[in-house]
């Protein structure tokens, strides 16, 4: 057994009482991926399996504070961002990130998860945080992780079709990431699940099955921060991205059912079956 220091990475999000999602997800994803977790918490929000009922906002001095604490004492090999609430968290975060140095022009690498809505389509994040995410947070991104839901939002394209994804990621790009991961797990017309990777020259297909489950909450957070793991160990993006799609594969394949409405996807397939 080591006792070695391992690959740290920050989370900024917001929390889920029902455990699914946020900051919880993140945890559990780094954890599962052999990688210590840090946060900072940006809302806490009174959630559970069928939906958000409410959301209290951390002050956002509070949410820049936790990012100086952590990143200057214990430091960070990676960050990524999940529900960010308002404008001002938002300006919070990127001044911080600037600060000490995470984000695309630093050495920390930075995954842009831009939560606006719940699954459930309750809305997390204000209207005027919108200009904020596309004028602050995606220009210093590594990373950003769009659903379909969320292009649609940020770019006007609505995505029907798989020949329409590297239209959405050539929009998305124009917003100054350095990389853009279109996720199709939203384009339930197509039988399999394509997601498309691009820099602004290539273009990288990232296919996988279409699973028939309802179980998929924290999804998006767990594809995110299982992405984060890999680059806070220091893989490329493509190889990051590619372990991250294998990640969340196998987590929707092991989604369990929780509540009386939408169960998480699982990182128990991560553990052996040893018992106590």
């Amino acid at each position: 057994m080591s006792n070695s220091t391992p690959p740290r990475a920050l989370t900024i999000a917001g929390t889920d009482s029902g455990g699914g999602a946020g900051v919880h997800a993140d945890c559990r994803t780094f954890f599962a991926c052999g990688v210590h977790a840090t946060t900072a918490v940006t809302a806490v929000t009174v959630q559970n399996s069928v939906g958000v009922s409410g959301f209290h906002e951390i002050p956002p001095e509070v949410v820049a504070a936790q990012i100086e604490a952590v990143v200057t004492d214990i430091g960070v090999t990676a960050a990524k961002t999940g529900m960010l609430a308002s404008a001002a968290i938002i300006d919070a975060i990127a001044d911080t990130c600037d600060k000490v140095g995470i984000g695309r022009d630093h050495t920390i690498p930075f995954v842009v998860d831009p939560v606006s809505a719940s699954m459930h389509g309750d809305q997390l994040l204000h209207d005027n945080a919108l200009a904020g995410l596309k004028n602050r947070l995606f220009p210093r991104a590594s990373l950003v992780t769009p659903n379909l839901d969320e292009v649609r939002l940020l770019t006007g394209i609505d995505v029907t079709s798989r020949d329409m994804m590297l239209d959405a990621a050539k929009a998305m790009f124009d917003f100054g990431p350095q990389w853009v991961l279109i996720k199709a797990g939203h384009l339930r017309s197509d039988p399999e699940c394509v997601d498309i990777l691009y820099d602004g020259v290539a273009v990288i297909e990232l296919p996988g099955p279409r699973f028939d489950v309802k179980d998929t909450h924290g999804s998006g957070d767990t594809l995110a921060s299982s992405i984060t793991s890999a680059l806070a160990k220091g893989a490329t993006m493509p190889s990051a991205v590619e372990f991250g799609k294998r990640f969340i594969t196998k987590a929707v394949q092991n989604a369990y059912p929780l509540g009386a409405g939408v169960g998480p996807v699982s990182n128990f397939w991560r553990l052996s079956d040893d018992r106590f």
